[in-house]
């Protein structure tokens, strides 16, 4: 006699897990979900658009090379600022025996105000979340915000919004710059002085990352950032379309002071601090400044691009305070 079969019960739906692979996907965003859009519908935006976006905008598109994942920011200032700042967020993760904190308890309003999830765990999972991000050793100080990847602009989109300003266009284009708090500590200092955005190659170099966003004082979630397939290629491109190319190197045939294409439609290409730019890249140049300096071989390229980019602040007469 064959055994009787359990009877089951009715299988259970996917509770919605399943809808972002049905969903379609757009290399453009609705202006709702631009990490620039500050209009006043922004929170109704991110309470019932779909949460497949990111940061990026009419000229953005994600790395086919970085994996579509999520990335974590930890610690209570790095994630009050990047909810202040309006960086596309998923969850905050609070743990359940956390000190009453005027940081977490305005994370906590943010995130419900913004459509972002709020959830309570105990200090183990948060620990245990950072260890499978790589951060093992992290002080998340029991709070911990999952972002979305970074989506990058396009550089002919870069390109298009520069020249649309009412100002000249000023680009900062890195050249092998590979550490992310350089990366980071150059995007505060071109969103200080004006710049449009910055051009970083695809590989080989330093991208955004936490590291880089925290380093940048929250000014990632506003400045774009394009990636080039290859940089001298880009740079060459950006010549025709009318700016000019100016490097920064120790032996640079003139000096900042005296760079008259400072007021014009600029791109200034920082290189790595020792390597300085690669020989195409500096072959691309329209002309290679130095910045006079005694007591030092060379400084570091996120000061190199700071100083510089004050200078043609300075030459083009823009209030910089």
């Amino acid at each position: 006699m064959p055994a009787k079969k359990n009877k089951k019960g009715p299988t259970k739906g996917s509770g919605g897990k399943g809808r972002r692979s049905l969903e379609a996907k757009s290399g453009t965003l609705p202006a709702e979900q631009r990490h620039w859009y500050d209009g006043k519908q922004r929170h109704k935006a991110n309470n019932s658009a779909s949460r497949s976006g990111g940061q990026g905008g009419a000229g953005a598109e994600r790395s086919p090379n970085r994996p579509d994942n999520s990335d974590l920011l930890i610690g209570r200032n790095p994630v009050v600022e990047a909810l202040r700042a309006g960086m596309p967020a998923i969850r905050l993760f609070l743990s359940n025996s956390l000190d009453p904190d005027a940081r977490v308890n305005e994370a906590a309003k943010m995130a419900g105000a913004q459509g972002v999830d709020v959830v309570e765990v105990n200090r183990t999972e948060l620990d245990r979340r950072c260890e499978s991000n790589g951060l093992p050793d992290a002080a998340h100080q029991g709070i911990v915000l999952q972002v979305r990847p970074y989506q990058y602009w396009a550089a002919d989109g870069l390109l298009d919004k520069a020249l649309e300003s009412d100002t000249p266009a000023l680009i900062v284009a890195l050249d092998g710059v590979t550490d992310p708090h350089n990366l980071g500590a150059i995007a505060r200092s071109a969103a200080a002085f004006g710049a449009h955005g910055l051009l970083i190659p695809e590989r080989r170099a330093a991208g955004v990352t936490m590291t880089s966003w925290k380093t940048s004082a929250g000014t990632l979630a506003k400045l774009p950032v394009a990636q080039a397939t290859n940089l001298t290629r880009t740079l060459e491109a950006y010549k025709k379309a009318g700016l000019f190319v100016a490097g920064l190197d120790a032996d640079g045939d003139t000096q900042l002071p005296e760079l008259e294409l400072a007021t014009g439609p600029l791109v200034i290409v920082v290189g790595a601090e020792g390597k300085g730019l690669s020989r195409l890249v500096r072959e691309t140049c329209d002309v290679v400044a130095s910045i006079p300096i005694s007591g030092a071989e060379s400084l570091n390229a996120s000061v190199a691009a700071g100083v510089s980019l004050y200078e043609v602040a300075r030459r083009r007469g823009t209030r910089t305070g």
